[in-house]
């Protein structure tokens, strides 16, 4: 589950989620951790119930108004990525970014905000030097990670599970890939983990349901905000309400550790905002 703390402004709650639906498996979805129950899968996961971005938008100007409703009505379609790499990404992004908490008509079309990036060629004005461009990141990547599965499990990654898929991305995570070398050659390891992670997480939380999540109040123009202390929400929003949850028991994501493993810290590249 992925849930950002916004303000501090709290009232712990319980969860009174139902059984889980028979479509989403159990071990896939984050558990109550005082009854150690599945939290089943909803339209709106995270702390902020009933609060809606959206329901804003009319207080927004017209240009942002079209910008974020679009990203709800129109999703883009699927142009640079084939079938075949469709079903490799998708596979990937919801490890990265698992959604499992969410039911299905409110999912994030994470990977069709990616392919429209690299469709339309978009970049953030730079590339390192140790990097190929974006869309060639793509494709030796997948053949990387593949050469990855084929070593540790003999299978094709969106052929294994959920905990072997961690295990596999684990290792680019720790910046140690023991397979598909000579691909690992042409690209850094540690800038092309971080741009993957990136990628996805921009198209998720760039997306209103997150925001619903994470309770983002949304663009402040032209409007803009009144409570800026003491984490009071808005006349607009709602107070957080808390509860307590763990990490699927089989999600590596649930185990902290330092990216790029023990000491990790010390080789990690800048993000997109960062030095270079």
């Amino acid at each position: 589950m992925k849930l950002l703390k916004r303000k501090s402004n709290s009232t712990p709650v319980e969860n009174t989620s139902s059984a889980c639906p028979a479509s989403v498996e159990a071990s896939l979805l984050p558990s109550d951790s005082r009854t150690g129950k599945p939290i089943t899968s909803s339209a709106q996961p995270g702390y902020y119930p009933g609060y809606h971005t959206l329901s804003q938008q009319a207080f927004w100007d017209e240009a942002t108004r079209n910008v974020v409703v679009r990203r709800v009505e129109q999703v883009p379609p699927i142009r640079f990525f084939t079938p075949e790499e469709v079903r490799f990404w998708q596979a990937v992004c919801d490890r990265l970014l698992p959604q499992d908490d969410r039911d299905e008509e409110h999912k994030i079309p994470v990977l069709n905000f990616i392919d429209e990036r690299l469709y339309h060629k978009r970049i953030s004005g730079y590339r390192y030097e140790d990097m190929p461009p974006d869309d060639e990141a793509y494709h030796l990547g997948r053949e990387g990670i593949e050469a990855i599965a084929k070593h540790m499990f003999q299978a094709s990654f969106p052929d294994l599970g959920p905990s072997e898929q961690d295990e596999v991305l684990l290792t680019l995570h720790q910046f140690r890939p023991p397979a598909g070398h000579d691909i690992w050659q042409k690209m850094s390891v540690p800038r092309f983990w971080m741009l993957i992670m990136q990628d996805a997480a921009t198209a998720y939380y760039a997306h209103p349901y997150a925001w619903d999540e994470i309770g983002f109040g949304g663009p402040a123009y032209p409007r803009g905000y009144m409570r800026l202390e003491r984490g009071e929400p808005e006349p607009w929003e709602v107070k957080e309400q808390r509860y307590a949850w763990e990490a699927p028991a089989s999600a590596l994501s649930g185990r902290y550790q330092p990216l790029g493993g023990p000491g990790g810290h010390k080789q990690q590249p800048p993000g997109q905002s960062g030095t270079h």
